[in-house]
Order: structure tokens, then C-alpha cells, then sequence
């Protein structure tokens, strides 16, 4: 199934409302300019398995730029609309796109780009135009608004945002089969978190980020309705559960955390009680804030473990968490193992990198280097997401932290997660980010850069690093805590929840003059 199904059964219902502005979308509608865009694209000569590009905020025409890229069985590429100027240029150049759509929004960045961007053949502009963009509603006004003949399922091909370098394209093999296949998204959609055409999905994240993406497509599949907020703030989302009813939602751990830091008065004014399905994903959630939104929002909440390059599945719901406090679940796509470097499985409890094994096809996009790092050293077709976890006896995962991130002080491997997932309990701390910094004695420290909840004098910051560095020391071991603490007014992090800790990592081992 597909918005095509749905414009012929019920062509007035929402496919997308966007939630501050009210603007609403039609399943008609949204076929429509689907249809209309992807006879755009063949008029410009782009054929099956050509690739475009776009770049814009949680616009409300978002959803009918990507569903006429997969009309047309084209490969899309959504960007991160906050990347810097080189790092869109590097993707852009790297997917080999074709086309390349932005918005009003993104104007000025986007007239920056054209000069190295040469191989883009055509340029278009939501919202407004440029010296060197067309109008997108003008070039889509004329098009036809029929389906094209003998279509094929497009593909997303999206980027890693970049946090342990430059963003890689995850690239599947394009399907090739006849439009309207179900996705692996749509499937777990219905037998996991139970959504069908009665849904209500409130899509609190960018949309050019995985996980949003293609849970609004797997919506459009099913015939529901997908509430797309502009912007995520906490209490607007609550908000908008009352209001749009909804049934469905998919967050990261970060808006649980600001939605806990909430007064009580506020949270409890509202109605949540449509809500069966919260799902969260993308970073590892600390214990004591899932057991606080369990306790509050009820046994409705899904965690599941995966990424982009789609090797694996890892799930569980609120009473297996109850029961195993701190996973994020079991296979149910692909076989775990847990390896050392060596390649070697270790047993039950130990922690090394998570491989999935799994038939699952992927490469990263012009780097044969990272797709190779990415397979276990033992050649047995095992594939990882560079994470570092352990199995219980009941094969239940637990996620210990980016690989990448390892503090090795002293020769002990310290995990900062753990370090992190204690100090965001403390009610002064809005964010944290836990890494390791020189030392010359041990090699690295551990250090902790910490987003206070409001503005302090550096006295108050003086007070409060010693009772955070008391508090962590309190519940964790001390080799594994924090040695000095600094603060910062807003830490890199990006809109879905992933903290950009190289990019703070990189400015102290900068100013000691090493990287390593």
C-alpha cells in the first residue's frame, strides 16, 4: 500500500498536518503532487536509480517531495538542515545528485553551495527563488498530475550525521519491485507498536533523520495520519497528544528527560491517555528516566536498537524492560554476537562490540574502507554499528557505549555513558557529555561538560561542580567519574538526540597540541 491507495479510498482524510501551523495535507493531495513531481523528474531526463538531493526544515511540503522521489524510483537523499556548508556540499557531491531541492529557509547556504556543487542539474526553491533556484511550486504547477507507467519502489540512501567524521552514505541495492511493497518499517509498525490506518502519529523530529522518515512513510502506507511538529518542546508535544489525540509516537531519550524537567502541574494538565504506542530509539535511555515515564505515561512504552544501514533489530516493550531494567531488548531481526577485537564471542555479561549476523545488504556510499571496518575481523559476513554491549543469560542487550568513545585512563576501558546516565538525574543538569581529555600521567581523563538548568555566576559553577562530582561519586565507582566539570549554556547536540561529543572531545586534545 501506498498514499495512492489511500487517495482512491479516502481522499479527504490528513496524511499530514503540521502541528503550529495547522497546515493540513490530503491523502488526494499528497498523491497528487507526488504524481506531479515525479513527472517533473522524467521531464528532466532522470530515470530509475538516479539520485536527488534535498535540504529543509520539517516544511509542510516535505512528505510530497519525498513521496515523488519514491514515485519515481529515484534514491533520496534528506540532509540535515543544520550541516555546515562543506558538509552539504560533501554529500551532495558524494550521492552523485541530480537534483537539488531546499526551501526559503535554507537560501542563503543554498546559493553558497552552487559553485561546488557543479554536477547538479537542476536546482529548485520552496517558499521562494534565487539567482540560481527555480521555483519548486511553479516547475511542479504544470507537471502532470498522472502516475507514471511501470513504477518501481525508490529508496532512501541517508547519511550518518557525522559525529566520528564526515557523513558516509548508507547505500542499500534498490529493489526494484513494483511500487506499493510493503517496508520493513510499515511491518514492524503494525505488529509491534499496533498502528493501521486509525493511527495518529505525532512526528516530534526532523524528518530527514532516519527513524522520522521512514515512520511517516510506514503511516502513509498504512492510511493514517501523520502530526508533524516544526519544532520539539515539550510542552507543545503534550499538547498536541491532547489535542490531535494521538495514538503513536517516536522520541529519543532526550525528550523524555525534558519532559520530566517539566513542573508536575504542568504535566499532569494534560490528557495523554490516547497514547498507545510511545516508541524511542537513537541513544541509550538512563534507567531512572524510563522507570519515571513508564510510572507516568504507563506501560505503552517500545525501545528498540538499530540504525540506518538496517542489519538488525533489537526490541523489547515496557514489561520486558521491567523485568531486565537497562536493555533495549532482544533480536528479532538478526542474531546478536558480542566479539573482542580479535573477533573472538565472548560469554554472557562480558562487554565487546555488537555484531549482527543477518542477511541484510549495505555499504557505505564511496568508502570501501568504512564498509570493511564495519564487518567483524573473522570474516563471517557479521555486521556492526561500532557500539560496545553485553548479553544476559536470557539474551536480553545492554548497551555500554559508542566504541568510539572509550576512555582508556591508566589502562582501565571506561564507558562515559554510565558516567553521563547518573549526572542528567541531578535536577540542576538540563545535558551532559562525558569523554575523555589528555593526561599525562594516565593518558586520558575523564571530563564532563554539563548544560546547567539555568544561567549561573562561577561561583554558583563552583558549587555546583563539587556537588556533581559528589553526586557521581555517590553511585558510581571514582575511576569511572568525572574529574572537573565544565559548563557550557547549550551543548552540539543534534535535533534527533545524538550528542556531537567529537566535536567538544576535539577542542580539548586541540589545545594539548595531540589528537591521540
Amino acid at each position: 500500500m501506498f498514499p495512492e491507495d489511500f487517495a482512491k479510498v479516502t481522499p479527504d482524510k490528513p496524511a499530514v498536518v503540521m502541528l503550529e501551523s495547522g497546515f493540513t495535507m490530503t491523502y488526494a493531495e499528497l498523491d497528487a503532487a507526488a504524481n506531479r513531481l515525479s513527472n517533473l523528474f522524467r521531464s528532466h531526463g532522470l530515470k530509475t536509480g538516479d539520485h536527488v538531493a534535498l535540504c529543509m526544515e520539517n516544511h509542510p511540503r516535505y512528505m510530497e517531495v519525498i513521496w515523488g522521489c519514491h514515485y519515481a524510483g529515484l534514491i533520496y537523499t534528506a540532509c540535515s538542515s543544520r550541516l555546515t556548508s562543506g558538509e552539504l556540499v560533501h554529500i551532495i557531491n558524494d550521492c552523485g545528485a541530480r537534483v537539488f531541492i531546499t526551501s526559503a529557509y535554507k537560501a542563503d547556504q543554498a546559493e553558497e553551495i552552487v559553485a561546488d556543487t557543479p554536477a547538479v542539474e537542476v536546482r529548485l526553491m520552496l517558499d521562494s527563488t534565487t539567482a540560481n533556484y527555480g521555483s519548486y511550486e511553479d516547475a511542479v504547477a504544470t507537471a502532470s498530475s498522472t502516475p507514471l507507467t511501470d513504477r518501481v519502489d525508490g529508496a532512501d540512501m541517508l547519511y550518518s550525521s557525522g559525529t566520528t567524521g564526515k557523513p558516509k552514505g548508507v547505500l542499500f541495492p534498490l529493489p526494484m519491485t513494483p511500487i506499493g511493497n510493503p517496508s520493513g518499517v510499515t511491518t514492524l509498525g503494525q505488529f509491534l507498536f499496533g498502528m493501521d490506518e486509525n493511527t495518529i502519529y505525532l512526528s516530534p523530529a526532523p524528518l530527514y533523520h532516519a527513524a522520522p522518515l521512514r515512520f511517516v512513510m510506514a503511516v502513509h502506507r498504512l492510511g493514517g495520519t501523520a502530526v508533524i511538529m516544526e519544532h520539539f518542546d515539550p510542552e507543545l508535544f503534550l499538547q498536541a497528544v491532547e489535542s490531535h489525540k494521538v495514538s503513536a509516537s517516536q522520541v529519543v531519550p532526550t525528550m523524555f528527560v525534558r519532559m520530566l524537567k517539566l513542573d508536575e502541574a504542568t504535566r499532569m494538565k494534560y490528557d495523554i491517555s490516547s497514547l498507545r504506542a510511545v516508541i524511542h530509539a537513537a541513544a541509550p535511555c538512563p534507567v531512572s528516566v524510563k522507570e519515571q515515564i513508564i510510572d507516568w505515561f504507563g506501560p505503552v512504552v517500545h525501545e528498540y536498537y538499530a540504525g540506518t544501514e538496517g542489519n538488525g533489530f533489537v526490541y523489547c516493550n515496557s514489561e520486558q524492560w521491567l523485568a531486565h531494567r537497562g536493555t533495549v531488548g532482544q533480536a528479532i531481526q538478526g542474531v546478536l554476537h558480542i566479539c573482542d577485537d580479535s573477533g573472538l564471542e565472548l560469554p554472557a555479561g562480558e562487554p565487546g562490540t555488537v555484531y549482527f549476523e543477518s542477511a541484510a545488504e549495505f555499504e557505505y556510499h564511496n568508502d570501501p574502507e568504512k564498509t570493511a571496518a564495519s564487518r567483524d575481523p573473522k570474516g563471517r559476513g557479521w555486521s556492526t554499528l561500532g557500539d560496545v554491549g553485553y548479553l544476559d543469560a536470557d539474551g536480553f542487550l545492554y548497551l555500554t557505549d559508542r566504541k568510539a568513545y572509550m576512555i582508556i585512563s591508566g589502562g582501565v576501558n571506561i564507558y562515559p555513558q554510565e558516567a553521563e546516565n547518573i549526572l542528567i538525574e541531578h535536577p540542576e543538569v538540563a545535558d551532559v557529555a562525558v569523554f575523555g581529555i589528555p593526561n599525562d600521567d594516565f593518558g586520558e581523563e575523564v571530563k564532563a561538560v554539563v548544560q546547567p538548568v539555568r544561567s549561573l555566576t562561577p561561583d554558583e559553577e563552583q558549587e555546583l561542580e563539587k556537588t556533581l562530582l559528589a553526586f557521581c561519586r555517590s553511585k558510581l565507582a571514582d575511576v569511572k567519574c568525572p574529574r572537573s566539570i565544565d559548563f557550557r549554556p547549550e551543548l552540539p547536540r543534534h535535533p534527533t538526540g545524538k550528542l556531537y561529543k567529537r566535536l567538544l572531545k576535539d577542542e580539548y586534545w586541540k589545545a594539548a597540541g595531540r589528537n591521540i
